[in-house]
């Protein structure tokens, strides 16, 4: 008969063998969530061949693949929905890759700006980029020749070229509800006759009451 501590070796080394990554299930199911994200990605690329309309909306993107410009290489895109990822910035060559899009939904993203070369989609309606992290109106709502209505509720938005809004010549209508609105735009805001700008109500803070008072 063995010594216990000699069977007792014996007995674990099949254990220790059999060690396994206790990260291993969650790298699993994370290869199996891309895997569908890129596979979504793809089919919502084939449908835009079709219908020229390229939506990738809620495909958990952080940067539009260079895949997706290849993809759509020979698709003149009329429409490009973006939202609901966590995309941080968009590409100067998105421009030049989708230069004749009518409508951009870049909403409900991580957005603080946009590139100068959006200001090339001479073709460009109408411009969502409401829910992100914006603190400053971007220059190119007033540049774009063609953009007639911009959503841009719910950022943190303090900084507005109000003279250059009033003088761009498409631009019909502006959200700007739910952003933090200083006092002074806010008023110069609300005497522009074109374009209609929707603001929200600015609330006092405390400090203001007690002066009034």
């Amino acid at each position: 008969m063995r010594p216990p501590s000699e069977l007792d070796s014996n007995t674990r080394m099949p254990a220790e063998a059999e060690e396994v990554d206790p990260r291993a299930p969650a790298m699993m199911i994370c290869a199996r969530l891309a895997g569908r994200a890129i596979i979504r990605v793809v089919a919502r690329c084939e449908d835009a061949q079709e219908n020229s309309q390229l939506d990738l909306s809620e495909c958990q993107l952080m940067q539009i693949p260079d895949a997706v410009y290849h993809l759509m290489r020979h698709t003149e895109l009329k429409t490009c929905d973006l939202s609901g990822n966590v995309i941080t910035k968009i590409p100067p060559k998105f421009a030049v890759k989708f230069n004749f899009i009518t409508e951009l939904n870049l909403s409900n993203n991580q957005m603080a700006k946009l590139p100068d070369e959006l200001c090339t989609l001479a073709c460009l309606q109408r411009l969502d980029i409401s829910h992100n992290t914006f603190v400053a109106l971007p220059y190119i709502v007033a540049q774009c020749p063609s953009l007639q209505t911009v959503l841009a509720h719910h950022n943190q938005i303090i900084e507005i070229d109000v003279d250059r809004l009033a003088r761009s010549r498409a631009l019909e209508y502006v959200d700007l509800s739910d952003n933090p609105i200083p006092p002074r735009t806010l008023e110069e805001l609300k005497q522009l006759t074109r374009p209609i700008v929707s603001v929200s109500e600015r609330e006092k803070e405390d400090w203001e009451e007690d002066i009034l008072i």
